[in-house]
């Protein structure tokens, strides 16, 4: 069952979040953080897709504190709008619910958090901040500006050998600040390659990164042996 729901953050505000829940008993808990195009039909199916596996997963609406609702298709308009939303946004409010979320979900487990482009740096600084027991990146851009924090917990970091938005030196900069991290990198894909909505899907790429992050969310939520890398 998935719907969505009212969460309060610490400080008073109140934003939706959509909750998806396992059929049996849960297996733990993730986080979904959104890119820049809000909690739309993409960020909904990859809840629904973790809840699927076992977990309950939580994609809070981080704009709602911008304006409620906000869900963008994919193209250079709504990627300009909604820049312009996270601009307008201070991180530790996002903080804030992404942290109200985390206790919204904890009931179920051990809880990772798993973050598309803006979302995957709020994963590297959830994984700094906030109390969760892993973090995945997926193309995290701006966590090589972020890099004076170290995260707390086991990361995972996805990221397109193609990608023109994150350079290679950013990646080189995060393996150095975050030496226990895990990386992938994906030589034939770009930005937003998990994303079968956007023209840069890799269904290959995709599918392969889900395999490693439902691995590394199985080694750390529920302590089971971690497959070989590939």
């Amino acid at each position: 069952m998935s719907e969505f729901t009212t969460l309060m953050a610490r400080d008073g505000h109140e934003f939706s979040a959509w909750l998806a829940a396992p059929a049996g008993k849960p297996r733990g808990a993730v986080l979904v953080i959104q890119e820049i195009f809000g909690v739309n039909a993409h960020i909904r199916a990859v809840a629904d897709g973790y809840a699927a596996e076992g977990y309950v997963a939580i994609a809070p609406a981080l704009f709602d504190r911008v304006r409620k609702g906000i869900e963008l298709g994919y193209n250079g308009e709504t990627m300009k709008e909604g820049m312009g939303y996270v601009m307008q946004l201070k991180q530790e409010k996002t903080l804030l619910d992404l942290a109200a979320s985390i206790a919204v979900v904890k009931h179920a487990g051990r809880v990772g958090a798993v973050g598309f482009c803006w979302g995957g740096k709020l994963a590297y600084l959830s994984g700094c901040e906030l109390p969760i027991a892993c973090g995945v990146a997926y193309y995290g851009g701006g966590i090589a500006q972020e890099l004076s924090r170290t995260p707390k917990c086991p990361m995972l970091y996805h990221f397109g050998g193609k990608d023109t938005h994150i350079p290679a030196s950013d990646v080189e900069q995060i393996r150095a600040a975050d030496p226990r991290g895990t990386f992938y990198l994906y030589p034939e894909a770009e930005h937003g390659f998990n994303c079968d909505l956007r023209a840069s899907f890799n269904a290959a790429a995709a599918q392969l990164a889900r395999q490693r992050t439902l691995s590394f969310l199985a080694q750390h939520l529920r302590g089971e042996s971690a497959e070989p890398r590939t």
